[in-house]
């Protein structure tokens, strides 16, 4: 029986990119796979013409050949040139295993992952809002796992380098066969690092660090906000047998400020004035929230909850360029233990007035008058 072309069983046109052929043997394979297919002889011997279609296809020069000379060039199979033996499908079919899915069985065969990088850290830092203002310069002390310097790191006494694990060569992962499958697992001798130690080093017993306190500066830039996220390149635990340290990420939070509150770039603060300041006007110094001091006035007649805008005044953009707004809402102060004096005046003000001076109150009320004479209909 003639075989059939390599490019028929893979469904693809013969001027198809690699990487078109490696698609369509993907999805057929999946499709024909003897595990989604129990006991189906016809699908088993599908996925073998499958792999031994990509075997070749996926190949530039077998391919180059296969193009020239068809089936004729691989006569006693493609695992060479003409007579070059038969198609050794377990072999050829771990390395088409390797070429789509080796991402997943991490990486490809030889390729050892060597000793784990260390973990990333977390710091938690509370810091005032003058602080998220102005910037500072913080010095943090963090417990965590550095090289051992009686090994540098390598974890072996002397600091000799390890040895390659001989249970995998040093490739860190081992192969089963499974009928005609490859199964790849982590290497249970060296763990999947690749490498064993005969001698470990006394101070740190082979791990290549030691857990130690160390201390160490943060920048905060102006403009921090609450949640912000700073972090320390290789400031984490050190990898493990000299392998590459973590991070440490330092998470910010600005702590409730007792006169302003922030809204991003803006800042609001709520300052009570008296009643007298409110109905004749004047001016009033306010704080900011850089420490300095603000000059407001106040017109006549200001009323409860007016907000006065001070621009520039509130927070810097952070790595930007600006600053938000401060905004002043006035609170009215009510007077409180007056005099018979005061009170008397206060009463006297009261018959006096020839001309409305609490507009807003009177217009409540009317309405509410005439939503009373409504009801009343």
């Amino acid at each position: 029986m003639a075989k059939r072309d390599y490019y028929d069983i893979l469904g693809v046109a013969r001027d198809r990119s690699p990487d078109d052929i490696k698609k369509a043997y993907r999805k057929l394979a999946m499709q024909y796979h003897p595990d989604r297919n129990p006991d189906d002889q016809k699908a088993e011997q599908k996925f073998k013409e499958l792999s031994e279609a990509y075997h070749v296809l996926s190949d530039k020069e077998k391919r180059a050949t296969y193009d020239q000379f068809g089936h004729a060039a691989f006569e006693g199979g493609p695992g060479g040139g003409p007579g070059g033996g038969d198609f050794d499908f377990r072999s050829s079919f771990a390395d088409v295993f390797d070429d789509l899915f080796g991402e997943f069985m991490g990486g490809r065969r030889g390729a050892g992952r060597g000793p784990a990088r260390g973990a990333d850290l977390r710091y938690n830092m509370e810091i005032l809002l003058e602080d998220a203002f102005n910037g500072k310069q913080a010095k943090i002390r963090v417990p965590t796992s550095v090289a051992c310097e009686t090994c540098h790191g390598s974890g072996t006494k002397g600091g000799a380098k390890p040895a390659h694990c001989g249970t995998c060569g040093g490739a860190g992962k081992v192969r089963a066969q499974q009928g005609f499958f490859t199964i790849e697992r982590t290497c249970p001798h060296c763990q999947g690092s690749g490498q064993v130690i005969t001698d470990p080093c006394p101070a740190c017993r082979g791990a290549g660090r030691v857990h130690k306190e160390k201390t160490l500066s943060v920048n905060i830039p102006p403009g921090v906000e609450d949640g912000t996220r700073i972090r320390l390149a290789g400031e984490g635990e050190a990898g493990a047998r000299g392998a590459p340290p973590g991070d440490l990420y330092i998470f910010l939070s600005v702590k409730s400020h007792r006169l302003f509150q922030r809204d991003g770039l803006h800042v609001y603060c709520r300052v009570p004035i008296p009643m007298v300041s409110a109905v004749l006007g004047g001016a009033i110094e306010v704080p900011t929230v850089g420490g300095g001091r603000a000059r407001v006035t106040v017109p006549s007649g200001t009323q409860a909850g007016h907000q006065f805008r001070l621009r520039g005044k509130g927070m810097p953009a952070l790595r930007g360029t600006g600053r938000g707004d401060m905004y002043i809402q006035v609170a009215v102060e009510t007077p409180v233990n007056l005099n018979k004096r005061q009170k008397e005046i206060l009463a006297e003000f009261e018959k006096a007035g020839t001309r409305p001076t609490s507009p807003q109150s009177e217009g409540f009320f009317s309405k509410v008058k005439d939503l009373w004479e409504d009801l009343k209909e």
